[in-house]
């Protein structure tokens, strides 16, 4: 008699379930796995944020979870001003909420048994597209139809113009793919491999013997790997961050 087994897919993870199915008409507004991590998230640093300030529990000698939230504050400000300059300071507000909004929904997602929002590549164009359309609005407001001259780099020669145009106009759309995929497949490759490298370890201890003590091994390398991956989910947020910083900047200067 065959032992029946179950083999669950490493994508298995990255499923959408209803958790609260909420249906009117053809409007479905049910409240997904994806949406309620996505909300703890923002609310688990929204407590943090407020116990470690000094209007809340904080102290003016800083502890260590206020020494974290202060890091990444003054991070944030160097990256506004090192990428935008001096008219950076009103875009910190924003960039401080999108690299705090992904830094802790990555970190959170490393938890076992939940739900890493940015590894839905629908997640991350969506947060992109609002940057994309956020410059173009504001080099609109900023330059009006000059930003068009941007199309055309400076002295190019009148011949080459249909082709540099269009070169301009693919690098400014390519962006919003660039910024978008980049965090996606970072979060949803690094997700995968622990996934399958659990697996791994599980069936080597189901199996016994020698196996079961090589399975430490396994365990070994998924711990290390799960510190790269705290790395990842803090980089992909910088690096976010920042080109969406550099972005702004370009726009503001005229570019793209």
């Amino acid at each position: 008699m065959l032992k029946s087994e179950v083999f669950f897919s490493p994508l298995e993870q990255f499923e959408i379930i209803s958790l609260i199915r909420l249906n009117f008409g053809w409007v479905d507004i049910s409240l997904t796995n994806s949406v309620f991590f996505m909300v703890l998230s923002v609310f688990l640093f929204l407590c943090l944020a407020q116990l470690v300030s000094v209007t809340g529990n904080g102290f003016l000698a800083p502890s260590r979870w206020q020494f974290i939230i202060e890091s990444l504050y003054s991070g944030v400000i160097g990256i506004t001003k090192e990428t935008i300059g001096t008219k950076g300071d009103i875009f910190f507000p924003f960039a401080f909420s999108i690299f705090t909004f992904i830094l802790t929904i990555n970190l959170v997602g490393l938890v076992p048994y939940s739900f890493t929002v940015t590894s839905h590549l629908i997640v991350t164009i969506v947060l992109t597209s609002v940057i994309w359309f956020g410059k173009i609005f504001y080099g609109f407001r900023l330059h009006g139809l000059k930003i068009f001259g941007s199309l055309l780099p400076p002295g190019a020669p009148f011949a080459l113009a249909p082709l540099l145009i269009m070169i301009e106009i693919i690098s400014f759309c390519i962006t919003l793919i660039s910024l978008s995929v980049r965090l996606f497949a970072n979060m949803m490759a690094g997700h995968i491999l622990l996934k399958v490298l659990a697996g791994f370890a599980w069936t080597m201890m189901s199996i016994g013997g020698l196996l079961y003590l090589a399975h430490f091994s396994a365990l070994g390398v998924i711990f290390i790997l799960l510190g790269i991956e705290t790395g990842v989910a803090v980089v992909q947020a910088y690096v976010f961050t920042m080109l969406t910083c550099l972005y702004l900047g370009d726009m503001i200067s005229g570019g793209h």
